[in-house]
């Protein structure tokens, strides 16, 4: 069994370029897996879940692509289950080019981006849009509760494909967070030299002072 993303994007003109640009056959590894990875394991949920931001593409009518970057509190990006991801979809510039284009086309691309651990994951899938109206209670499980916006919609996706992708390129960068927990111990480390040095201040002016004693 292929890999599912292999079976979803390797088309006949994907297939052509790769023979033309001589990668064909490395890339027919993947017609010939085993492991189709069209299902989460909890690797991929932990990594989700610790995930703020991610990017997602959509196409329109017109074939137009557009790419949006959907930022929000750890883990609003929910894995209800090994095939089903969710987001509440806030109000925002009120564009609407992605439930737009998802609305003519239910189809979508993810990038999930680890850039401290330079690790990236890519996902396919088909979506639904959901109201409080019709489904109240799954709505409610998408939402954040201490994250204070109005909520319009949610958006479901059926995972189709993931794959990992390749760290090669992959500038580390850190948020004020992360940059936190990794100078916690350098900034224990230098509180210690400044008692350090304070004792040994007070001590050498102690002694100072004895030596000038009448």
């Amino acid at each position: 069994m292929p890999r599912a993303f292999a079976e979803l994007t390797f088309t006949p003109a994907v297939k052509s370029a790769q023979t033309r640009y001589g990668s064909r056959e490395a890339n027919q590894g993947f017609e010939l897996a085993t492991e189709p990875r069209n299902e989460l394991t909890a690797r991929e949920m932990a990594f989700i879940a610790e995930r703020n931001s991610f990017y997602q593409a959509t196409v329109n009518e017109e074939g137009w692509p557009y790419v949006q970057h959907r930022g929000g509190a750890r883990g609003f990006l929910k894995a209800l289950d090994s095939r089903t991801l969710g987001y509440a979809d806030l109000s925002g510039n009120r564009q609407y080019l992605s439930v737009g284009n998802l609305t003519a086309n239910n189809k979508i691309s993810l990038f999930l981006m680890d850039y401290p651990n330079k690790r990236r994951l890519k996902l396919w899938g088909t979506t639904q849009i959901i109201h409080a109206d019709d489904h109240p209670e799954l709505l409610a499980q998408l939402e954040m509760p201490d994250y204070r916006a109005p909520v319009e919609r949610g958006i479901l996706i059926r995972v189709e494909a993931w794959d990992w992708n390749c760290p090669k390129h992959i500038t580390p960068r850190y948020s004020e967070d992360e940059l936190t927990e990794q100078l916690a111990d350098l900034h224990q480390q230098i509180a210690q030299l400044k008692v350090q040095l304070q004792n040994q201040q007070r001590a050498l002016h102690s002694g100072g002072a004895e030596l000038f004693k009448p």
